[in-house]
């Protein structure tokens, strides 16, 4: 096997030293253990593999995000990136393993492992859980990438007793590969996981079903709108039925209150001119409203942005000259979203900007050219 991490990395401009020091030990070299061993490479952190399948571990290898682990490393930092149903095991074996080495995990579930060890009798003072709030549909080391935590949160769940040192660790980890670390009790975390990540799992995936048997003249109509609610439906399941099932409380009570607002909604739409039907389902569309609102918004700030919808022609180069003439007009691109119309040969580019540079955006596009197809003053 081929290792390509032994030697520092060359240094970019701008390059940034490192929070962590020492060896940091990685076990799992799938989507996120990957990733991290590649945003910390990037910083010239020694980072040591291991992984339970061999190819996975050459591939991760390969590609640079760390070198093969050996009996003598003596890591500083052990995170554990495996399965949730073999998660409270490997944390076990890392301690005992590595009995000066602070253990982490980034698992989607924190109360489960944590229980499972304290019923052990798991000396838990060197455990500190902690997840990552990132990921792609795609999973594997071909996948990882060195930029997925950026501006993502980084959960770290301490207890009473977690000494600052270790805490300083593991928040040093999240902030060397860009994310931001926040800090909740395990409880917290899985409720706060179940809305905000497992349920819209489960609702897409159910969305998404029921286009497997849907005609082929429906699924041509298809726009951006089915696109985006189903997007997380390409997730594997074998992964997901343990997330769920590890979570199930937290998710259970969720799907009972949508499956009630559900109901209520079908029931109105049974008799669509009964009094208050209409009233129903106008307060569940306005509900929606009110949660997106709640989201936030870029760089993780409630602040709003204005829409304009710009028609772009699909041949090469448009995309840049749209991005070059709006920096020309000194707008700039909060966020983009991207729509192609089935059957022709143009896109709608959704561009989000700063509600004061709306009118200038638009009036300077259209001065050059530009074919405006819609914007959240219309």
């Amino acid at each position: 096997m081929t290792d390509t991490t032994s030697a520092p990395t060359a240094r970019k401009a701008g390059f940034v030293a490192p929070r962590l020091s020492g060896t940091v030990r990685i076990v799992g070299a799938g989507l996120l253990g990957a990733s991290i061993g590649h945003a910390l490479r990037a910083k010239d952190v020694d980072v040591v593999l291991t992984d339970a399948s061999p190819a996975q571990l050459r591939l991760a290898v390969d590609y640079g995000a760390g070198r093969v682990s050996s009996p003598d490393d003596a890591p500083s930092l052990v995170v554990v990136a495996v399965p949730p149903d073999v998660t409270a095991d490997v944390i076990q074996a890392e301690l005992e393993q590595f009995p000066s080495a602070v253990v982490t995990d980034v698992a989607s579930v924190k109360l489960a492992p944590f229980r499972s060890l304290q019923e052990r009798g798991v000396d838990l003072a060197r455990y500190i859980g902690s997840h990552p709030l990132a990921g792609r549909e795609r999973g594997g080391a071909i996948s990882a990438r060195a930029d997925l935590f950026i501006g993502r949160p980084w959960v770290v769940c301490r207890d009473a007793e977690t000494k600052a040192a270790d805490l300083a660790l593991v928040e040093a980890l999240a902030l060397d590969v860009g994310a931001m670390p926040l800090e909740m009790t395990p409880e917290e975390h899985d409720r706060s996981v179940a809305l905000i990540s497992h349920v819209p799992q489960v609702v897409a995936s159910l969305l998404a079903g029921r286009l497997a048997g849907a005609e082929e003249g429906s699924l041509r109509l298809a726009g951006q709108g089915v696109r985006d609610t189903t997007r997380i439906a390409a997730s594997a399941p074998e992964l997901w039925v343990q997330i769920l099932g590890a979570n199930a409380g937290p998710v259970v009570e969720i799907l009972d209150a949508l499956a009630a607002d559900l109901g209520e909604v079908a029931k109105a739409l049974r008799e669509p001119d009964a009094a208050g039907a209409r009233r129903i389902v106008a307060e569940a569309i306005r509900q929606g409203n009110d949660g997106v609102e709640r989201l936030p918004g870029k760089h993780g700030q409630n602040r709003r942005f204005e829409t304009l919808v710009v028609m772009v022609d699909d041949t090469s180069g448009q995309l840049g000259r749209l991005f070059g003439e709006l920096g020309e007009l000194g707008v700039n691109v909060e966020d983009l979203r991207l729509e192609h119309s089935p059957g022709a040969q143009f896109g709608l580019a959704e561009i989000s900007v700063d509600p004061a540079a709306l009118h200038g955006a638009i009036s300077g596009l259209q001065e050059r050219g530009w074919r405006i197809a819609g914007s959240t003053n219309d």
